[in-house]
């Protein structure tokens, strides 16, 4: 009997432990209020499924380098955002701030091109592999058993501090930095930021690409590896780039097929890159500090500069009062006809779209203008250049702004944007003519969504082209900088 007494015991001590145990899992205490005073307020648990790893950091959506995008919130045009954007003090802190982040980026691809040279220029010169064999070969050391250091791998101790090429920090610091830009209608490409280095001791260049990863990375990578390169098209065709070749709207040229290009880019057979500006205290340095420094400028080039400015003005008056029509009208056309999509067209196809469009050239003038571009001979012609030749184009000012807004559309850069996102993001509110109180708000948005529109070969989207062309109408008829900025700044906040 006692030991079933005992047994029951146990037993009973066993159950309040275990409940014991299960009421602090659960979080219980007990109720010390009646005697211990009021209760002390209970620390919120912390929540571990907040510290798990995410992958949304390398996905492929995320928000832009600049601390400034809106599009943390809806796209709306009734949006607080956009009225605040408006604001003067808004606009200039805005662009303060795109201008800290522009430069954090330039130092950070200078810094990452010193560290890139500097660690390769020595530790993978051909010198490490070949001289020492040579010298071991001359004195008869293979003897020994080993193999040629051209055939293993080399050690450090075999490993030269110096070469006879390695580069050192004073050299690499005698460099004109460049900003450039792809000249392409893709629009992933068109709005790469490129940075690039011209090197003054070698006369090599190299070409950096600023990308960013997700919402908080970021690195500079390679997008053409530093060497001595030459001109592929133009009347320098073969010539080794120097100095006088940098200057904002120069056109650097090179082979796809040499470099590690994006297959979008690799479509066609000569890269070009147009310099957008560049780092003028160090071109006055270079240029003090060169002696061999001539700013030449060919008579051929100066001819042909005669050509594309007398056709020019030949259309000017026309383009004055539909520029836009014109040009956003060209390019659909250009797009539906080039059946082989790699953006060039025969002289027989631009002279029938000069007839469609009712823009008079004479033969004879059309004809000069067609061995300017037809450099090679081909009876081809890229559809962009011909455009930029018979029209001109705007400045890079101009074209920064453009750019801007497009990649502010484009967050995921796809190279297009949906048009329903033209239709929410497009903010009529500082049209002249709805504060003059001669048209609504709803007027000028639909009149501007019908003419881009019409320029599209897709109407439920626009491409970077398509956005490029309406623009480029339109500021044929504006002759001051600060008045176009400010008709891409209303709308779209830039």
């Amino acid at each position: 009997m006692d030991l079933e007494v005992k047994g029951v015991a146990a037993s009973s001590r066993r159950q309040t432990q275990l409940s014991s145990r299960g009421k602090k899992r659960q979080g219980w205490r007990p109720d010390t209020r009646a005697t211990h005073g009021p209760r002390p307020p209970e620390v919120p648990c912390l929540d571990l499924g907040r510290l798990e790893d995410s992958d949304e950091e390398d996905g492929d959506s995320y928000i832009p380098y600049s601390g400034s995008y809106p599009h943390t919130c809806p796209l709306d045009s009734s949006s607080d955002w956009r009225t605040l954007l408006q604001t003067p003090y808004a606009q200039y802190h805005q662009a303060q701030q795109e201008d800290v982040a522009a430069e954090r980026r330039k130092q950070a691809v200078v810094e990452q091109v010193m560290v890139d040279q500097l660690s390769r220029a020595v530790i993978s010169d051909p010198e490490q592999s070949t001289r020492t064999d040579v010298y071991e070969e001359a004195h008869g050391l293979p003897g020994l058993g080993t193999a040629p250091m051209r055939f293993r791998r080399r050690t450090l101790h075999e490993t030269k501090v110096r070469t006879k090429s390695g580069l050192t920090e004073n050299m690499l610091s005698n460099k004109l930095r460049f900003d450039s830009r792809i000249i392409s209608r893709n629009g992933r490409d068109a709005c790469r930021e490129l940075i690039g280095f011209f090197f003054a001791c070698d006369r090599s260049l190299t070409v950096y690409e600023f990308r960013q990863f997700g919402k908080n990375r970021t690195n500079a990578l390679p997008f053409i590896q530093k060497g001595v390169y030459q001109h592929q098209r133009g009347q320098k065709k073969g010539k080794a780039y120097d100095l006088s070749d940098f200057y904002i709207g120069a056109n650097l040229t090179f082979r796809s097929v040499d470099h590690n290009l994006p297959e979008s880019v690799k479509q066609s057979s000569v890269l070009t890159l147009r310099v957008i500006s560049i780092d003028e205290a160090a071109m006055d340095f270079l240029k003090a500090a060169s002696m061999e420094f001539k700013q030449e400028c060919s008579n051929q080039v100066v001819d042909d500069s005669k050509v594309f400015k007398k056709i020019q003005g030949m259309l000017r008056e026309t383009l004055s009062k539909r520029g836009v029509r014109v040009i956003t009208g060209l390019g659909k056309y250009f797009r539906c006809i080039d059946k082989n999509r790699n953006g060039f067209l025969s002289q027989a196809d631009f002279k029938e779209a000069l007839k469609v469009f009712h823009l008079g050239i004479p033969e004879r003038d059309f004809e000069s203008l067609w061995l300017i571009l037809d450099d090679s001979k081909s009876d081809k012609v890229d559809y962009g250049e011909f455009t930029r030749a018979v029209f001109g184009e705007m400045n890079e000012y101009r074209k920064a702004f453009v750019r801007k807004a497009y990649m502010k559309l484009d967050f995921n850069k796809t190279g297009s944007v949906p048009m329903v996102d033209i239709r929410k993001c497009y903010c009529a509110k500082k049209h002249p003519l709805v504060l003059a109180g001669k048209a609504t708000e709803e007027e000028i948005k639909l009149s501007f969504l019908e003419t881009l529109g019409e320029s599209c070969s897709n109407p439920n989207e626009v491409s970077y082209s398509e956005f490029e062309d309406y623009y480029e109408g339109l500021s044929i008829g504006i002759t001051d900088d600060d008045d176009f900025v400010n008709i891409l700044r209303n709308p779209w906040g830039v």
